[in-house]
């Protein structure tokens, strides 16, 4: 079987993007990636900036690999944008490279497009500016945002130190509807280990950042949409005896 080729674009630390996009492609897609340079001293607000005006040069680090797609893996620094100007970008990207192109952020839009969302339950890692301006993207997306949950690991407002544990417990303390979409957003959160339990004798829909981008890029590889499932791995790693996380 033809297998595609997803370029991927990741911030320099990220632990979750790259093992999770590995699991949710299979064997249908392999990644290719690279990373957003390390700027050290920066405040964050100067970093995400600097994510978006490098995201042009990365687009073009793949040289000559033919791709099938190409995401930027990295949701935070899309928050200091419009969903109009995030889109744009995505289409000028997509246009100079010939490789169609999305934004973690454009590419769960189109998903939750895809499967008809209109409300969500927003859960953000991020600090509580950077949620609100997640909040109003979405919001001017055109999504009824019903519920932020603002989610921290044990020592801080960080993406990448939040346990599955404490994803876990901090959701079922926010007490959403058993009915809810739940948006998580961040590409750096680890989330495959939480979707079985956080949707476990109800009738949520799970999505995540890293879930959409795949669908997305898998989509383009393949070339056609494929099923978006609402807990994603479930069945494959129950047909192989394994646990879900």
């Amino acid at each position: 079987m033809s297998r595609g080729r997803v370029g991927v674009i990741v911030a320099p630390a990220n632990p979750s993007a790259e093992p999770e996009l590995t699991r949710l492609l299979g064997s249908r897609a392999d990644m290719h990636v690279t990373r957003f340079p390390v700027r050290p001293g920066l405040s964050l607000a100067d970093r995400l900036e600097g994510y978006n005006r490098d995201l042009p040069a990365l687009a073009g680090a793949f040289g000559g690999l033919r791709l099938d797609a190409m995401v930027a893996a990295c949701s935070e620094p899309r928050y200091l944008l419009g969903p109009d100007e995030d889109r744009d970008q995505c289409a000028e990207l997509a246009a100079a490279t010939g490789v169609p192109f999305a934004s973690a952020t454009l590419a769960t839009r189109e998903a939750m497009d895809h499967v008809m969302v209109s409300d969500i339950v927003l859960i953000s890692p991020y600090q509580p500016w950077v949620t609100e301006l997640a909040e109003r993207f979405w919001k001017s997306s055109g999504m009824n945002v019903t519920q932020v949950v603002q989610v921290r690991a044990h020592d801080g407002y960080s993406p990448y130190g939040v346990t599955p544990a404490e994803l876990v417990s901090q959701v079922e303390l926010a007490e959403p509807p058993a009915d809810a979409v739940l948006l998580f957003t961040g590409t750096g959160l680890a989330t495959l280990p939480v979707l079985g339990p956080l949707s476990a004798g109800n009738d949520r829909v799970l999505l995540t950042s890293n879930l959409c981008t795949a669908w997305w890029a898998l989509s383009r590889a393949v070339g056609r949409h494929v099923t978006l499932s609402r807990v994603p791995y479930r069945r494959p790693m129950a047909a192989r005896g394994e646990r879900s996380a």
